[in-house]
């Protein structure tokens, strides 16, 4: 039974991108169908299960939401993890009833996980971009495959860069997140090189890069990855500027301003890449005049 109220039934906690602050939040599943990669604590809880969602609630719950808010909704996301695992018509069913009840929604997103998309046809990845799906937010982690491998992603560069591809064909924005800091000492230079590389080849509209962190500990990472070693900030930072130095973009927007991250970095690439590049050599330079962000004020 919906509440009347809010007719969204969310299952805590719930996660999205930082840039959808301000979207409406609309389940189609809960949890990840992977939920293996041994850096991530999103969906452990045992509440957050994978399952996919009740399809005749979730389009009642968006035609409820259409009679509460009109047309004052402009943005929506597609939670929880795992959307696009969907089939075409279940998603093509909640886009029409976005496009119906909430014909203010300019921008629909979601995070994708390329092993999922591979499963769908170029056509079919169109369809979705041409009933209102537009922007994909694909954690990429890494473009190096022994660290993808050891962390238990279960994807490739080739996997990542064909997801990216289909993406970009059918006309739907690319967001693409890299971990800094996910190759420990044992792997950075190979990190940092081959996710660059992954990152040109794509050529993505927004790219950013968040810093690896355990609240929950360690011990799922170093099963999988023995002798991992997590990089101090000046690693971090010095990771960062070889990473930087390899990009050839044309025009993606860098953010690198999530909470995790020790320096904030903000520009479009190419043409802020020398000022991103100094600023962050001036705060390898001289760390204790750089305005890093206080062990307090990081987290998740």
């Amino acid at each position: 039974m919906l509440d009347a109220a809010f007719p969204i039934h969310y299952i805590e906690p719930v996660f999205r991108p930082p840039s959808e602050a301000e979207s409406l939040i609309i389940p189609l599943t809960d949890g990840c169908s992977w939920n293996r990669c041994t850096f991530c604590e999103m969906y452990t809880a045992p509440q957050k299960k994978f399952r996919a969602r009740d399809e005749a609630e979730t389009l009642e719950s968006i035609r409820c939401c259409g009679e509460l808010y009109g047309d004052s909704i402009k943005r929506v996301f597609l939670a929880d993890g795992d959307a696009l695992m969907l089939p075409e018509r279940r998603l093509l069913n909640a886009l029409e009833a976005i496009r119906t009840h909430l014909p203010g929604v300019r921008r629909i997103s979601a995070y994708c996980l390329p092993r999922n998309l591979a499963k769908k046809s170029a056509v079919a990845v169109r369809h979705l971009a041409e009933a209102g799906l537009t922007m994909a937010y694909i954690g990429a982690e890494s473009g190096e495959d022994e660290v993808l491998s050891r962390v238990s992603k279960g994807e490739t560069q080739a996997s990542t860069l064909a997801a990216l591809d289909k993406l970009g064909e059918a006309g739907i924005t690319r967001s693409v997140m890299i971990l800094n800091g996910l190759g420990g000492k044992l792997l950075s230079d190979q990190h940092a090189d081959h996710s660059a590389d992954l990152i040109n080849a794509a050529q993505p509209e927004y790219l950013a890069t968040l810093v690896v962190s355990f609240p929950k500990g360690e011990e799922r990472l170093r099963a999988g990855f023995p002798g991992w070693e997590p990089l101090s900030v000046m690693e971090l930072m010095r990771e960062m500027e070889r990473f930087l130095s390899r990009l050839e973009l044309k025009r993606t927007v860098f953010r690198s301003d999530h909470a995790s991250n020790w320096l904030i970095l903000k520009g479009t690439l190419g043409a802020d890449k020398q000022r991103l590049l100094e600023q962050l050599r001036a705060a390898i330079a001289d760390p204790d005049h750089a305005r890093l962000r206080p062990a307090w004020a990081r987290g998740l």
